[in-house]
């Protein structure tokens, strides 16, 4: 296993980007050396289990509250309890930033699987409000893992693996979104939601044994007395001090929020093109198989073009994919449905690539945790405001402001160019001491 950079001391010639072009591809394989060690290869198991647990009741608790109450509309509130702890990222980008992460992890997967217990005593409309407030802490614990894992990484990667490891765990990430629309459904169908439940609270307990193992050296922050407004907001100031990031963090926030408008309409779009709503899961499983193909062939990517020009790439493919569901016609939807998926995917991973490497070690869970907040939040603000415009609109003009938005957002990606931090020098002791390295360096 390759060692560790002690705290503040990163390898800035492992974070230069690979020269552009066909000369590149043979450095490919190289790179993903650093995924084959013992260590990797068991954070890559625990991810597994992280992402059943996070995907497993994500559907299934609305269905059963709809199913316990007879009432719709208490199903669909389940979706904004989903939302509401991205309202906490910025407190979990500070304790991310402050303990050890991995610790961090293990604590909170054990904890997840021990609020999912409550659930066991629903069994009627009298009981149904108990899956509420467990629906919120269930949420809670993917917050806590997007604020984990990115300076998790930092500290056991090098900077040029980042990008394939961020590439491997999105296709994790895709498989069992591809899957668990139609296990999860099948389960409840056959077995009723409890056997789910159980087997959510083991794959939890299972990641938090396998993240309580690692053991690699990490660089963790020295903690203040009280937290500050300046120390919440660390998260926000790097995203917008460092030079490639802000750019990419506004092209990403308005792609993300726009899209939004899509979820908001995506039952009338089905009921105009002729689709039941039942079909619904299976489409999220195609844009599923459209974001795997995108994290594999994503680093790849990343090495001929560049992480910004990746970003900006996957947000116009988006763009030009949701463009054909204005002709209201079936097979364009599933070719809108893969495009959507692929290019959202490979977005993402340039994305938090970028972030993971300009950013220090000391800011990593704030940044992600700041990052999570900006691309999460307004996307359900946007999806609420597009529910609301079918009063007034048809779908299609909705549509076709989402596709314009994503088409202006991804042209100005193509002018972001993603440059090397500077030498970083030790992390200093008060977090919101660090920022963004100076004089970065074009690539």
């Amino acid at each position: 296993m390759p060692r560790s950079a002690p705290p503040g001391r990163r390898a800035t010639e492992s974070a230069a980007e690979p020269p552009t072009g066909p000369a590149a591809v043979p450095g490919v394989a190289e790179p993903s050396r650093h995924l084959r060690t013992p260590t990797f290869r068991w954070l890559t198991a625990g991810w597994a289990l992280t992402n059943f647990a996070d995907s497993a009741l994500m559907l299934i608790v609305a269905i059963w509250v709809a199913d316990l109450t007879g009432n719709a509309a208490a199903g669909g509130l389940t979706f904004a309890m989903l939302g509401l702890p991205a309202l906490a990222s910025p407190f979990l980008g500070v304790l991310a930033d402050r303990v050890s992460r991995r610790k961090l992890l293990a604590v909170t997967y054990l904890l997840g699987a021990a609020c999912l217990v409550p659930l066991f005593w629903v069994h009627d409309a009298g009981t149904a409000w108990m899956i509420y407030p467990v629906t919120v802490l269930y949420a809670l614990v993917a917050y806590v893992t997007a604020a984990g894992q990115s300076g998790l990484l930092k500290d056991l990667l090098p900077d040029e693996a980042l990008g394939h490891a961020n590439a491997r765990l999105a296709m994790i990430d895709q498989v069992f979104r591809v899957a668990m629309p139609f296990a999860g459904a099948g389960a409840y169908a056959l077995a009723g939601p409890y056997v789910l439940v159980a087997a959510t609270a083991v794959a939890f307990v299972g990641a938090a044994v396998v993240f309580a193992c690692l053991r690699f050296t990490e660089s963790v922050v020295p903690p203040e007395q009280r937290v500050t407004v300046r120390e919440l907001a660390g998260g926000f100031r790097q995203l917008y001090a460092a030079v490639p990031l802000r750019p990419l963090t506004n092209v990403m926030l308005v792609a993300f929020a726009f899209i939004g408008l899509v979820n908001g309409v995506v039952f009338a779009i089905l009921e105009d093109v002729g689709i039941p709503n039942a079909w619904l899961p299976p489409l999220l499983v195609l844009q599923g198989v459209g974001g795997l193909v995108a994290g594999g062939l994503t680093p790849r990517l990343m090495l001929r073009w560049g992480r910004g020009r990746v970003v900006a790439v996957g947000i116009l493919l988006a763009g030009v994919g949701l463009a054909p569901l204005l002709l209201a016609m079936v097979p364009l939807v599933v070719v809108a449905q893969l495009a959507l998926g692929f290019g959202t995917t490979s977005a993402v991973v340039a994305y938090v690539t970028e972030r993971q490497i300009v950013t220090p070690a000391g800011l990593q869970g704030r940044t992600a945790a700041a990052s999570q907040l900006l691309l999460n939040f307004p996307q359900v603000l946007f999806t609420v405001a597009g529910a609301a415009l079918l009063v007034v609109w048809d779908w299609r003009a909705i549509v076709a402001v989402n596709v314009a938005a994503l088409l202006l957002a991804g042209a100005a990606g193509l002018w972001v160019r993603t440059k090397a931090p500077a030498p970083a020098g030790e992390l200093p002791a008060r977090p919101e001491e660090v920022t963004a390295p100076p004089g970065p360096v074009p690539r």
